[in-house]
């Protein structure tokens, strides 16, 4: 694993000047991930519309340094699926060195993965193809609006769950997305936090090292949709991780690890309280669902402690 100073070193592939919002989790996120590739390797990547398309390709700019695609909101992982065929037949023809390694990224956000692109996802996944699928959860359609998603936290108010007297924000819990990648039996499956660089740079050079389909899911927070202060993002993106509201783990060859075990398990209403999407959630009437919320946290970290170590 490379140490902080060998990959402030690395060439950089994800160039500054980009349109994303002040204190966004994603440009962290690429930045150690495109450095996370291996010696000697190239690396492609394909990004399905969301934040990260819209603020780093508006024409006639890039903030690409790798050759990269745009692809549709639905179709990441099938975009990145035609590029692998599209190497592996030019090597059989002698077209690409047979020494020449290439590593595929795909990516997208919780909207394109969790909801409008799992369908491609999965079958890429099913299929076994050799790539990388980075998924940057910030919880909701921020792109578009800041409309709900699959991954959106319970509770939480968006534009198209409004906390209100008809409904308390969003009303469902979210989707366990690593655990049901892991379900197809891949090699490598992880949850990182964009504030734990260290655990995300082992966990990328792992993904990237793996024949085979390999999955990251990162939490990354979102100043715009979490209605919070940019300068606190890391905090947030912590909160998460000391809170267990996002646990850090990875499921290696079926063997799941919990890789962060907090000292010191912190209550929900520390993370939620940096955001204003939850603040309808403190007042009086509301109390019973900041209980429901812990209990289900308890009872998701509870569960995955009793999986920590076991093949699953």
């Amino acid at each position: 694993m490379a140490t902080l100073k060998q990959l402030a070193e690395k060439e950089e592939l994800f160039t500054g000047g980009h349109r994303l919002c002040a204190g966004c989790g994603i440009p962290q996120i690429i930045r150690l991930i495109l450095r996370s590739v291996g010696e000697n390797c190239s690396v492609v990547g394909t990004t399905a519309t969301g934040c990260l398309e819209v603020g780093t390709s508006i024409y006639p700019y890039s903030s690409w340094r790798i050759p990269w695609i745009h692809s549709a909101f639905e179709n990441a992982s099938a975009t990145m699926t035609g590029i692998e065929a599209a190497y592996n037949a030019l090597k059989r023809k002698g077209k690409i060195a047979k020494d020449k390694e290439i590593k595929f990224l795909a990516m997208g956000g919780d909207g394109g993965t969790y909801d409008i692109g799992f369908q491609a996802l999965s079958g890429a996944l099913e299929r076994g193809q050799d790539f990388v699928y980075l998924c940057y959860d910030n919880g909701a359609y921020m792109n578009t609006g800041i409309q709900r998603s699959s991954a959106t936290p319970f509770g939480s108010a968006t534009t198209t769950s409004p906390a209100g007297s008809a409904i308390p924000g969003k009303t469902q819990w979210r989707k366990d997305l690593t655990r049901i990648v892991a379900a197809h039996n891949i090699p490598y499956a992880a949850q990182a936090s964009a504030h734990n660089w260290k655990d995300l740079q082992r966990k990328a050079e792992r993904a990237f090292a793996v024949k085979g389909p390999a999955f990251l899911n990162v939490v990354s927070p979102c100043p715009l949709g979490w209605y919070s202060k940019p300068e606190l993002s890391m905090e947030t993106a912590k909160l998460a991780v000391e809170t267990c509201y996002w646990p850090i783990y990875e499921i290696d060859e079926g063997v799941l690890k919990v890789n962060y075990k907090p000292k010191e398990k912190k209550p929900i209403e520390e993370w939620l309280k940096l955001q204003g999407r939850f603040k309808h959630l403190f007042k009086e009437e509301n109390k019973g669902l900041l209980k429901e919320f812990q209990d289900r946290i308890d009872l998701e970290w509870a569960r995955l402690l009793d999986l920590d170590g076991k093949h699953i």
